[in-house]
């Protein structure tokens, strides 16, 4: 499988796969890199088409940034990342995960991607904070007042990111989406998902024991068949 390591605007990047006028964007989610989207090349790459894989501020090649990996800086960035892709490829679609997924609904509502591939997505950034902070015991009030309070579990919540996701839910999304969900996600709540599914018509496969992170031997199993299912269609 070809590869190319290169960058845009900046933002490193890899190019999987023999020139196609077909393109995956892929996107990691939190504690990802561009690399780890070969597993996912090497299928969609036997079907015609190329990935295009990232790093996100903050991850792989960009690890020493600070204080960016964050919406209001990532938009932006997926958007210019964007306006490259459709001046090189005609049939353009989506894979992302976590939230990844919801950094490219955020960016892409607006673009006319043919399909999108969701592996464990957070669907509902404002209640996925509540819930962390409900973990945490932090209050909005207290939150408000400190404006950044670390946590034991290693994450920050922030006052301003918690206004971000109010100010920005996913109210729009027009593109054909198949969800990859683990029965035991403890970041995003079924009901989450099935109002999300049900509202924009997505296809929803739940994996049966299944977490948030794909990664035993079983469950990457039940991933590469679910992106090689998704891909023939």
């Amino acid at each position: 499988m070809e590869k190319k390591c290169f960058q845009i605007h900046g933002i490193p990047a890899i190019l999987w796969g023999s020139r196609s006028n077909k393109l995956y964007l892929y996107i990691h989610g939190q504690a990802g890199r561009k690399e780890e989207a070969e597993a996912f090349a090497h299928i969609a790459c036997h079907y015609a088409w190329q990935v295009l894989s990232i790093d996100l501020p903050e991850h792989g090649e960009r690890k020493r940034e600070t204080n960016s990996f964050d919406p209001w800086h990532v938009v932006p960035e997926l958007l210019s990342v964007m306006e490259y892709i459709k001046g090189q490829w005609t049939h353009i679609s989506l894979f992302a995960n976590s939230i990844g997924a919801w950094f490219g609904m955020l960016s892409f509502e607006n673009e006319p991607l043919e399909k999108s591939l969701f592996v464990s997505p957070i669907l509902d950034m404002k209640q996925l904070i509540s819930n962390m902070m409900l973990w945490a015991n932090v209050s909005e009030t207290q939150l408000e007042r400190e404006r950044i309070i670390p946590t034991s579990s290693g994450q920050t919540l922030s006052w301003e990111y918690l206004l971000y996701a109010q100010n920005h839910p996913i109210t729009k999304w027009k593109v054909p989406t198949a969800i990859l969900y683990g029965e035991h996600d403890e970041l995003t709540d079924r009901t989450v998902v099935e109002k999300f599914v049900q509202r924009f018509h997505c296809n929803l496969t739940i994996m049966k024991n299944g977490e948030h992170w794909f990664h035993t031997s079983e469950q990457l199993g039940v991933l590469n068949n679910w992106i090689k299912t998704c891909l023939r269609e």
